[in-house]
């Protein structure tokens, strides 16, 4: 994939990317608080789990054997809508030396067309209530703050 402020390529992520994806996730205020990319341990059973899914794709987007970007896309079968599939984008995370790029964009764009091409009806995605900047990044690309989410922990993360 090529775009006028980045060009990049999008691939499944691979075990050997997990220090890596690990240390974006790491990489901001919430990230720091509940990642810890001095023990991969519990993202390798993770990964596993992802990858013998069918329904999960772990993505990456690399630029010159750099991974800078990173997304989940996870298909979702369900009865509503008449038995439609939906798509849940997670885990949208931006190398610090690539934001402000367009990547992002291009992610979500990624994301949107394999939903398409997988025949989903449609396309969510949950963000922290505090990032009100990926708010108006989500809203620029067409997304609608349409329903209120819920979450509870079931454990702690240290």
């Amino acid at each position: 994939m090529t775009s006028a402020s980045v060009d990049f390529t999008m691939r499944r992520a691979t075990r050997d990317d997990l220090g890596a994806l690990v240390a974006m996730l790491a990489d901001d205020a919430l990230g720091a608080r509940r990642e810890s990319p001095d023990d991969l341990t519990p993202y390798e059973t993770a990964y596993t789990h992802i990858a013998d899914d069918p329904n999960q794709h772990l993505m990456v987007a690399e630029r010159e054997g750099r991974i800078i970007g990173t997304l989940q896309l996870t298909l979702i079968p369900g009865l509503s809508r008449k038995g439609s599939t939906r798509a849940l984008i997670e885990a949208v995370r931006v190398h610090s030396s690539a934001r402000g790029t367009g990547l992002g964009t291009r992610l979500i764009e990624w994301a949107i067309e394999e939903s398409r091409r997988q025949d989903c009806a449609l396309v969510q995605l949950t963000s922290d209530a505090t990032r009100t900047d990926a708010h108006r990044f989500y809203e620029r690309l067409g997304f609608e703050a349409s329903h209120v989410g819920f979450k509870l922990s079931l454990h702690r993360v240290s």
